[in-house]
């Protein structure tokens, strides 16, 4: 019996060993000695200050999240329009968070001029390719003779009848003073002949409730009557009339020269639509409170889209 119960421990023992000798049914592990490669960041880094300065320069912004075309063309004092064109756009509502747009016009600035080029398949449009525009030939010192043979040069190639603006050396000189006479607004914000020859009158009646603070308003509010009359403060042509900007309600733009436009903001009706001229003092909408809390107009003025303070054009009352 002895002999039979040592058999038995023995079997036992010799069954334990080997289960703890077999390897279980898993995937090897392998040794990896490559490190695994860090996936990127889902956002780019920020540009550099340098090369975001040198991409304004060129006349280009990059989309951010929230941003509309239309906002984007209020902000830099252009027509929606031509941002579409200047960018190849078949769709003014599709643009992408990064995307690059031209918000200058595609002019040869410095001898180089830029163009939008469309990526394909797709409406966005990637850095702009450079293409060299002149000078012809080589350089030559600034006289009066060198100047007026690009000048016939120039009318012989272009064939148009008026001579092009000649590219010459000409010496660094000072800068002329600035006119005596000048206006406080005009000395301030360097405004042009043609901006300062522009007329202005109030937009609306009414208590001015906010006024231009640079930064946290970007004009002023005036407080009326639902239905009050809303009117174009200078002459001008109507560059948008629509809703597409959040926080403007129902909002008229007015281009006033190539610099200036007005914006006028939160009303119940509008009366114009794009394209059209309008004198000062003309009605363009009723006040209202769309996109707002209360009864008021939201006006601004903008030099090269951004914002200035309205009080420097309008009129003391």
């Amino acid at each position: 019996m002895t002999n039979k119960s040592s058999l038995l421990l023995l079997s036992i023992s010799l069954c334990v060993l080997s289960a703890c000798s077999t390897v279980p049914n898993q995937a090897p592990v392998v040794d990896r000695t490559t490190p695994v490669a860090t996936p990127p960041s889902a956002k780019p880094p920020a540009p550099s200050e340098d090369a975001q300065k040198e991409r304004d320069e060129r006349g280009l912004y990059t989309v951010k999240r929230g941003d509309t075309l239309i906002r984007i063309a209020l902000e830099h004092g252009q027509n929606y329009r031509d941002l579409v064109a200047w960018n190849n756009l078949a769709n003014p509502n599709d643009i992408k968070v990064d995307q690059v747009l031209r918000v200058q016009p595609p002019e040869s600035v410095g001898g180089v001029q830029t163009l939008a080029v469309p990526l394909p398949g797709s409406t966005e449009t990637k850095a702009p390719v450079l293409k060299k525009t002149g000078p012809r030939g080589e350089k030559k010192p600034w006289s009066e003779g060198a100047l007026a043979e690009l000048q016939r040069s120039d009318d012989t190639d272009s064939g148009n009848g008026k001579p092009a603006p000649a590219r010459v050396d000409k010496p660094v000189q000072a800068a002329a003073p600035a006119p005596a006479a000048a206006a406080p607004a005009a000395a301030a914000l360097q405004l042009s002949a043609e901006d300062r020859e522009l007329s202005w009158a109030w937009p609306s009646e009414g208590r001015v409730v906010a006024t231009f603070d640079e930064g946290k308003n970007k004009g002023l509010d005036i407080a009326g009557k639902a239905g009050q009359q809303v009117m174009a403060a200078s002459a001008g042509k109507v560059m948008y009339a629509g809703s597409g900007i959040r926080g403007y309600g129902n909002l008229v733009i007015v281009k006033h020269s190539n610099s200036l436009l007005s914006a006028y903001a939160h009303n119940r009706t509008i009366l114009v639509k794009e394209g059209d001229s309008v004198r000062k003092g003309q009605m363009i909408a009723e006040m209202g409170d769309s996109d707002t809390d209360a009864v008021k107009l939201h006006f601004e003025i903008r030099q090269q889209g951004k914002p200035v303070d309205p009080s420097k054009f309008l009129p003391n009352r």
